[in-house]
C-alpha cells in the first residue's frame, strides 16, 4: 500500500514520524508522509530523515520512494523521524499558486495557449507557452486580475477528484477548478505581491517568470 500523502491533508505540518515499509539498499518507502516528491513541475522538497539528508525523493505511480545518505543503520519496521525544510516548502507553495494563477489568467485571456514545460522552484515559478507574439502584452491585464484575486484572499479548496488514483484538484469558487496534486496553500492572500518576467525561448514560443516580492512593495510586471 503506498504511502499516506499527509503532505495534502495538512501542507503546513513541519514534522512527522513514518513508519519504513521497504528497503533497498539506502532507498526506502514509508506508511505515511509529508516529504513531497517532484511532480507535475513542483520541485521535490528537502529535509532529513532521522537526521539523515534526503538526497532524492521519486515518485512512481502512487509511491515515493526516498533515497538516504549512507552510512545508517536504518532496517525494515523502523519508525523515522521527517523534517521538511519549511521555508523552501513554503515559497514554493506560494510560487505554485502564483503560477496555478497565472495559467488559468493566460488561458482565459489568451483561447488556451499550448502549454509546453513549467517548473516551480525555491527561487521561481515559469510557465511556457507555444505563441506568435509577445506574451508580454498581456502583463497588465494578468498582473490586474491575478492583483485581484490574490488582494481578495480567497479561500483555496483542495480535494480528491479521485482517491484511489490519488488524483487531486484545486478550486477557487467562482475562478477556476482545475486538475493539479501539487501543494496548496489555504488562501489566495498568502501568495502576496508577485513580478512577472517574459523570456523568448524560441520562434513561436515564450515563458512567463513568475517571482515573488516583497510585501512592503507593490506588484509590478517587467517586459
Amino acid at each position: 500500500m503506498p504511502a499516506k500523502k499527509i503532505f495534502w491533508e495538512d501542507p503546513y505540518l513541519i514534522e512527522l514520524n513514518a513508519g519504513i515499509t521497504s528497503m533497498d539498499n539506502d532507498t526506502i518507502t514509508l506508511d505515511r508522509t509529508i516529504f513531497y516528491a517532484a511532480s507535475g513541475g513542483q520541485e521535490s522538497d528537502t529535509g532529513t530523515m532521522n537526521d539523515l539528508k534526503v538526497l532524492r525523493a521519486q515518485k512512481r505511480d502512487t509511491e515515493i520512494y526516498y533515497t538516504l545518505e549512507s552510512p545508517h543503520d536504518l532496517k525494515p519496521d523502523n519508525e523515522i523521524f521527517i523534517r521538511i525544510d519549511w521555508a523552501r516548502r513554503y515559497r514554493i507553495m506560494r510560487l505554485h499558486f502564483a503560477a496555478e494563477i497565472v495559467l488559468e489568467l493566460v488561458y482565459q485571456l489568451l483561447g488556451r495557449p499550448l502549454k509546453i514545460g513549467a517548473n516551480i522552484s525555491e527561487d521561481k515559478a515559469r510557465l511556457d507557452f507555444l505563441l506568435q507574439g509577445r506574451i508580454s502584452d498581456t502583463f497588465p491585464a494578468l498582473m490586474e486580475r491575478a492583483g485581484t484575486i490574490i488582494e481578495a484572499d480567497l479561500p483555496i479548496r483542495s480535494e480528491y477528484s479521485n482517491r484511489e488514483q490519488e488524483q487531486r484538484y484545486w478550486e477557487i469558487e467562482g475562478f477556476a477548478r482545475v486538475s493539479c496534486g501539487g501543494t496548496h496553500p489555504r488562501r489566495t492572500g498568502e501568495v502576496g505581491p508577485i513580478s512577472l518576467k517574459r523570456n523568448n525561448i524560441g520562434k513561436g514560443k515564450e515563458r512567463i517568470e513568475i517571482s515573488l516580492i516583497d510585501f512592503s512593495h507593490p506588484g509590478q510586471f517587467m517586459v
